[in-house]
């Protein structure tokens, strides 16, 4: 039988079945081992962008294991395209896959600063701090065209709305003029996602962010601008990237980061396939080791659906690993915790065609 093509420059070589979906479409290499086109296409897969017409954009979540209380989301996949990313089931509500289809068909919403400037006009809204990228990257390449995120924070900085902001892309650093003003007034806190140093493991692992000394080098500016700015090392693979932990840490504490935290891996539903299909085409030698690592961290499960349990783990390896990374925090002083934000400074948006604020 004819072998499945491999796409490149992709975490995921895979659509596994939709959990929703009563059938499954498999491709049968065999009868197209001679379609030339048609492989082509399998290992370049163009990103295809989709207009969301959602007419919400912030949402609210009550689990403990999460810092913050709404979230913000212009985008829906990634085409960051991680082999490991927890937010791949997401997909499958909108009927596609949690795999390939996650990171080449994403859905952007159009109105997202409209609809973030409507919500912040509600006579209810209490202002406390709201997370962009509560669920994918809001600074994925998808941004660089739409300028959502962007756009959202133009209307953060007009209402004086507390945000914090997750990414592993340096584009955030385009916006460096608004995250300055809003750092002046506690209004912005930034946390770096760094997963590995190692620039050869982050090209195959996280494929289309941005390179480790990138990522570094906007921790660097976002401090040198008065940015509070943290590191996330996040997800911490065991027996791939956990040994980096220290050198992260130190890595992180030059460039600027005033505090770190981390985040164990974990694999949900269709996440699993995707990752361990990853974990075999890339380290077919260790995978077994890896994965058995990972389940020694989850009970011999490869995720933790509880509550405070999902994003630490437990057992031996996750107490080891969560001491390595308290020691080295405290010893390059990230273990400080991170600025909190202002919410008393709030004041409604104005909208369209609305009168001005008098002060």
């Amino acid at each position: 039988m004819a072998s499945r093509p491999t796409p490149r420059g992709r975490g995921a070589a895979i659509n596994p079945p939709n959990r929703f979906e009563r059938f499954h479409q498999e491709a049968d290499y065999e009868h197209l081992q001679y379609d030339d086109d048609f492989l082509a296409s399998q290992e370049n897969p163009q990103t295809e962008y989709f207009p969301d017409h959602s007419q919400t954009i912030v949402t609210s979540n009550d689990s403990p294991d999460i810092p913050y209380r709404h979230t913000l989301n212009p985008y829906r996949g990634c085409s960051h395209g991680c082999a490991y990313c927890y937010a791949r089931p997401t997909h499958e509500y909108l009927g596609l896959s949690a795999g390939l289809d996650f990171e080449t068909k994403i859905i952007y919403k159009p109105k997202a600063a409209e609809l973030f400037r409507e919500f912040l006009s509600r006579p209810g809204w209490q202002a406390e701090p709201i997370c962009l990228s509560g669920v994918t990257d809001c600074y994925q390449p998808a941004e660089h065209h739409f300028r959502l995120t962007r756009g959202c924070l133009e209307v953060a900085l007009e209402a004086r709305q507390p945000v914090s902001l997750v990414t592993k892309n340096a584009l955030i650093v385009r916006d460096l003029d608004l995250l300055q003003e809003m750092a002046k007034r506690r209004l912005v806190h930034v946390s770096i996602s760094v997963t590995t140093l190692d620039a050869e493991l982050a090209q195959q692992m996280e494929p289309r962010t941005s390179p480790p000394p990138l990522r570094l080098r906007a921790v660097r500016r976002l401090s040198e601008v008065g940015v509070p700015v943290g590191v996330l090392v996040a997800p911490v693979v065991p027996g791939l990237t956990d040994w980096e932990i220290p050198r992260i840490l130190q890595a992180a504490a030059q460039a600027g980061a005033r505090c770190a935290c981390f985040q164990l891996l974990r694999l949900p539903l269709t996440v699993k396939p995707v990752f361990l299909d990853w974990l075999q085409r890339t380290f077919p030698l260790r995978r077994r080791k890896v994965e058995n690592l990972i389940r020694s961290t989850h009970e011999g499960r490869l995720n933790s659906p509880e509550f405070c349990l999902r994003m630490s783990g437990s057992g031996l390896m996750a107490e080891q690993i969560a001491q390595l990374f308290d020691t080295f925090a405290h010893k390059y002083g990230l273990d400080g915790g991170c600025q909190g934000l202002d919410s008393s400074q709030f004041r409604p948006p104005r909208l369209p065609g609305g009168q001005l604020w008098l002060f």
